[in-house]
């Protein structure tokens, strides 16, 4: 089936659908999820106009199916529901990060300590990392890390005059911070 969308008209039945995927009740929360005063979204109802942006940003934050945001055919999810995570996925092959498929994941599972902000997940040996990207500052714990070039998951140690110490497979080593790229903290390690 070819998903057919009159970019002209429809975009009230669409904006509707934005709020069901959501689970909004009110458009007045949606205006405030998406950082726009009522009166444009009530604007964008009145002109009737297709919103692909908000289509393509709820679809990117809830898993929302297009055919069914767009048009209102098919699952409203699909294989993935508003519960779901759906986090980039890569491999460490000798040192180098490859894509995998996504990883998805169950939002309301409890060992997430924190909501993910800028997640990615990387595969070492038996292992798979959640990690944050988006992170303030740098403390204790595993890291993603590159290091002369080479991508793998270590542990970090802070120790004195900005330096710290670098743990993982067997070696360690103490170096300033900056001699090191740090790409992502763990969240969760899924052995």
């Amino acid at each position: 089936m070819k998903l057919q969308i009159d970019f002209s008209l429809g975009g009230s039945e669409v904006l509707d659908r934005v709020i069901e995927a959501y689970g909004f009740k009110t458009k007045l929360a949606l205006a405030e999820h998406l950082g726009i005063a009522s009166s444009s979204l009530a604007n964008r109802y009145k002109r009737d106009y297709f919103p692909s942006d908000v289509v393509v940003r709820c679809m990117a934050e809830t898993g929302a199916n297009l055919n069914w945001l767009a048009a209102g055919v098919g699952d409203k999810f699909g294989e993935y529901s508003l519960n779901t995570l759906i986090i980039p996925r890569k491999k460490i092959i000798d040192g180098s990060l490859s894509d995998l498929e996504p990883l998805v994941l169950d939002k309301n599972l409890n060992r997430l300590k924190t909501k993910l902000i800028n997640p990615l997940s990387v595969e070492l040996d038996d292992s798979t990392y959640v990690l944050e990207r988006d992170f303030k500052s740098v403390n204790d714990g595993e890291w993603l890390v590159e290091i002369e070039g080479s991508s793998s998951i270590k542990q970090l140690t802070f120790i004195p005059v900005k330096s710290v110490r670098v743990q993982g497979h067997g070696t360690s080593f103490d170096c300033p911070l900056e001699h090191i790229e740090i790409i992502a903290k763990v969240a969760l390690t899924i052995k």
